[in-house]
């Protein structure tokens, strides 16, 4: 089962074969080369994830802490990288208010870019992915692309080249938009620092966010000078733990002897909470709850004023 794009919209063509091949390609035309071997551009992976946040005076120290029993992602350079995500949803927000009710099977759809955002185009590789979570396991599928096919398969709805290893995945990536109406709704960004576990924790993933932040327009990832704003105070960092099976003991004890809190945050969820598109749920992270330490609060109250033009999060 193909898409195909007709002039009443995007249609199932049940004819085995996509609806844009060239004319002379198809079965009883030509004989048609066969594909290159290419490596797949699909990645799948099933883990547990435990969120946890972390006073940002303190990361530095966790951080290191975590590194006595683990190595740094040989693709996480000093001092992190960036993390941008521009998540789709439908009108009335079905994947978000899946997440507050909690359903045991529920998705979402995103395009992500590592990295600068300033560099940016269509050239530019970008993963679309789908994050689903089945009872406590997060599955994730995602297929690497160039921006710009990425947003004619999420933003044109149309069928884009691929080979038929990742025709399942394409294909369930058009679906969703279609039958739901998916459209662009709120990026997030973070700065992140990963580490990844060693001997018997090869299965351990520890990632450091900070400088949580996100925006609802602009949805062109390259868009300059967009305004993001913080959508978890900017004292805070998440620390999420993501394994194959069980969470080493070591990781636990780290957790209550910081009194680290173990939260359900989601990043997305919080974008949305912040921008006013829902009302602020249960699981929201609200200053109030985590006040500044009195130690961050002096270092703020030191730094000169900016004026407010200047003082969203970029």
């Amino acid at each position: 089962m193909w898409w195909r794009r007709t002039p009443g919209g995007l249609r199932r063509s049940e004819s085995g074969e996509p609806a844009d091949v060239p004319e002379g390609a198809r079965s009883g035309g030509e004989a048609e080369e066969p594909a290159p071997e290419v490596a797949s551009r699909l990645h799948a992976f099933n883990r547990f994830e435990l969120k946890y946040l972390v006073p940002v005076e303190r990361a530095s120290e966790i951080r290191d802490e975590l590194a006595e029993r683990m190595d740094v992602d040989r693709n996480s350079p000093p001092g992190g990288y960036g993390v941008w995500s521009l998540y789709y949803d439908t009108p009335r927000l079905r994947f978000y208010w899946e997440k507050i009710e909690g359903l045991k099977f529920r998705r979402k759809l995103r395009i992500r870019h590592y990295g600068d955002l300033a560099g940016v185009d269509d050239s530019a590789p970008v993963c679309v992915e789908i994050k689903q979570r089945v009872n406590r396991v997060t599955q994730k599928r995602r297929m690497t692309l160039p921006y710009e096919a990425a947003r004619r398969l999420c933003d044109g709805r149309e069928l884009i080249e691929h080979s038929p290893e990742e025709a399942a995945f394409v294909q369930e990536v058009l679906e969703l938009i279609v039958r739901l109406d998916l459209r662009p709704t709120a990026i997030t960004g973070y700065q992140r620092e990963a580490l990844v576990g060693r001997d018997i924790d090869t299965g351990l993933r520890v990632t450091l966010d900070r400088r949580v932040r996100g925006r609802d327009r602009d949805f062109h990832l390259g868009t300059p000078h967009a305004e993001n704003r913080f959508t978890i105070p900017p004292h805070l960092a998440v620390m999420e733990v993501k394994v194959d099976e069980r969470t080493p003991y070591w990781i636990t004890d780290l957790a209550a002897k910081r009194n680290l809190d173990l939260v359900r945050v989601s990043k997305y969820v919080q974008s949305i909470e912040a921008h006013g598109l829902a009302p602020r749920s249960v699981f929201h992270v609200r200053e109030a709850d985590f006040p500044v330490p009195a130690t961050e609060r002096t270092r703020l109250d030191k730094q000169p004023v900016t004026p407010p033009t200047e003082a969203r999060a970029q």
